[in-house]
């Protein structure tokens, strides 16, 4: 699992390489005069303050518990991801508002080929950044990282998408393809900030783990319940890197203490093992609190 240092050094390179791109991006657009290369390196701004924000949330995500935060400060990530979908929309909006106007003042593109060379360049590091960022972000189980990640691949994308409106509109002539690349690159990140914030959200309000990691929780517990009766109403949510797994586990009434000590000792590393960044939590009852007679989950 990458460590907590590691994430906190990627996110600060990601400042650098989005404040490289931004420069590259910018570039680009001085070049030419296109407003889709404009749009481009506005969303390269987003990524730049997003990039910020997200080194700052993953050095209080990753402190350690204190008083006031005795769970620690997993959702700090999630915060992040949420701010940095809203700069999506603003970013989006504000080339929508450029488009507009070059529909109705188009002009010919100056030194288009060297333009989108720059842009292209640009587009290349970011792509390679984004492989590096999200390799990192599903080992560490990082939100902050993976929204980057996410993003920055995006970003390649309607990279892409923008060089290739604009050698078709040198290819027929059509000026007006420059602020219609515009439009569907403005349309495209508006997505994207839409799907960013809703899932952090769900982040934020104590999403389940998923599906197949609920059941591999399942089976952990079901493999190293020896010498309980059962186990039921398994519970789990996940904040950041953290997973929270809670259950009951139903013992025999004339078990010590000690007993069903060393049983959830066993099942709790057994999970932290297997499981990353888990948090678990058992509550033990006696044999008459017993719902089903085997180790079914409730």
């Amino acid at each position: 699992m990458t460590s907590g240092r590691t994430v906190r050094r990627l996110s600060f390179w990601t400042i650098v390489v989005g404040a490289a791109v931004l420069a590259l991006k910018f570039a680009a657009w001085w070049l030419t005069g296109s407003v889709a290369l404009f749009s481009d390196a506005m969303e390269s701004i987003v990524n730049v303050v997003a990039a910020g924000v997200t080194w700052y949330a993953i050095r209080v995500a990753h402190a350690p518990a204190d008083e006031e935060h005795p769970f620690g400060h997993h959702k700090a990530e999630y915060l992040s991801a949420v701010l940095e979908g809203v700069l999506i929309v603003v970013a989006a909006l504000l080339i929508f508002r450029e488009a507009v106007l070059a529909f109705y003042l188009p002009h010919a593109l100056e030194t288009p080929g060297v333009g989108m060379a720059v842009n292209a360049l640009a587009a290349v590091g970011n792509g390679i950044w984004a492989l590096v960022l999200m390799r990192a972000g599903r080992a560490a189980r990082s939100p902050a990282l993976m929204a980057d990640a996410r993003h920055l691949w995006s970003d390649v994308i309607t990279s892409a998408g923008v060089i290739a409106g604009l050698l078709l509109a040198l290819a027929t002539g059509w000026l007006w393809l420059d602020p219609a690349m515009a439009v569907v690159v403005a349309a495209s990140i508006l997505w994207h900030g839409w799907h960013l914030v809703s899932g952090s959200v769900q982040g934020l309000m104590d999403v389940a783990l998923e599906p197949d990691e609920r059941e591999r929780a399942e089976r952990i517990i079901a493999e190293n319940y020896e010498g309980a009766l059962e186990f039921h109403d398994v519970k789990t949510r996940e904040a950041g890197r953290a997973r929270f797994i809670e259950f009951h586990l139903v013992v025999p009434s004339d078990m010590t203490v000690e007993r069903s000590h060393e049983i959830c000792d066993r099942i709790e590393h057994a999970l932290e093992d297997e499981l990353p960044g888990a948090r678990v939590t058992i509550h033990v009852e006696p044999e008459h609190k017993a719902k089903n007679g085997h180790s079914e989950d409730g």
